[in-house]
């Protein structure tokens, strides 16, 4: 499996724990930056970047790190194809993997700890999608990104 994963200056600490995790579990990091916690960035500039390679297929999962995950999550999802899931408590994100079938995890570097992220990050790597009732409802998100993409060119 090939991860994207991008943080803002205030997720950059959980993110390189992150990024270590990963690495010690053989999963490949595709990592977008920020290197530093020392200066302030925006989180779009590492959001959109992240977003892009999971909706071209570049990578096959994104997680995003801001201080509250809002802006990543907020962000990522203007881009077509991405499923972003805000994720504050770990074990929801195996329903935001079942039932939506989030391509995309945001976290919150200020209010998660790495373990408590390590959690998260599995489960959202090893939990599938179910399909059935949760395909129609995807499929009727991407119906209507198609048609507003349509309508906007």
């Amino acid at each position: 499996m090939k991860v994207a994963i991008g943080a803002d200056h205030r997720g950059y600490r959980l993110k390189s724990a992150i990024i270590e995790y990963l690495k010690g579990k053989g999963v490949e990091v595709i990592d977008f930056g920020t290197d530093t916690d020392e200066v302030s960035v925006d989180y779009p500039d590492y959001a959109i970047p992240v977003a892009e390679a999971v909706a071209k297929g570049d990578a096959d999962r994104g997680i995003l790190i801001c201080m509250t995950g809002v802006g990543m999550s907020i962000t990522a999802n203007k881009v077509k194809g991405v499923r972003a899931g805000l994720i504050y408590i770990p074990n929801l994100t195996e329903l935001a993997r079942k039932h939506n079938n989030i391509n995309v995890l945001c976290l919150p570097g200020g209010y998660m700890e790495p373990e408590k992220a390590y959690t998260a990050v599995d489960l959202f790597l090893n939990t599938e999608f179910e399909g059935g009732r949760h395909e129609r409802r995807i499929s009727k998100i991407a119906d209507y990104e198609e048609e507003k993409c349509k309508n906007s060119g």
